[in-house]
């Protein structure tokens, strides 16, 4: 285990990797990492739809790996706008980025969260034209990218708002 998988033996660490294996030994965790998989894929092939280009041509797992070299973006610039969004992603290098790390050309987003939640694949796809929306109006000036930034982010409150995460709390 040491040092390979465990840097230490920090008790909330082994417990955090026993309740995950444990979590993974259930049936029905195969049926929701299809569904993690299946997601991604519906996300990674809207992306490419709407002119964007995924790192590694698509996906196999639960990460879209996007480039943004085709659309002249940035992932900096990108990440702090879909943020604003209400969309979470986080900027990522390419393979032979032309940035620098703190910039970037490319975005990494996931599918588990948003699946855990009850995301399905019409939801992907919905989110999937949000980003690329978002991402498109990096190309447009501040007036129109803000009414569009402030579209996208009323329509991910009314998308989270059917899948809430405390159903007790509503």
């Amino acid at each position: 285990v040491f040092p390979g998988y465990q840097g230490g033996p920090l008790m909330h660490i082994i417990a955090a990797k026993a309740a995950g294996f444990q979590e993974a030994l259930k049936p029905e965790f195969k049926e929701y990492i299809k569904e993690v998989i299946t997601n991604a894929k519906k996300l990674a092939e809207v992306l490419v739809q709407r002119g964007f280009r995924v790192v590694t041509g698509g996906t196999d797992s639960h990460i879209i790996w996007l480039d943004l070299t085709p659309k002249n973006l940035t992932g900096d610039k990108a990440e702090k706008l879909l943020e604003e969004a209400g969309i979470a992603c986080n900027k990522n290098a390419i393979p032979y980025d032309p940035h620098p790390p703190k910039i970037t050309s490319g975005l990494r987003f996931g599918s588990p969260a948003a699946t855990s939640r009850g995301f399905n694949v019409q939801d992907f796809d919905e989110v999937g034209n949000m980003i690329a929306d978002v991402l498109d109006s990096l190309l447009l000036d501040e007036e129109k990218r803000s009414v569009i930034i402030k579209d996208i982010r009323n329509q991910v409150i009314e998308l989270c708002s059917k899948y809430p995460i405390y159903k007790e709390a509503y």
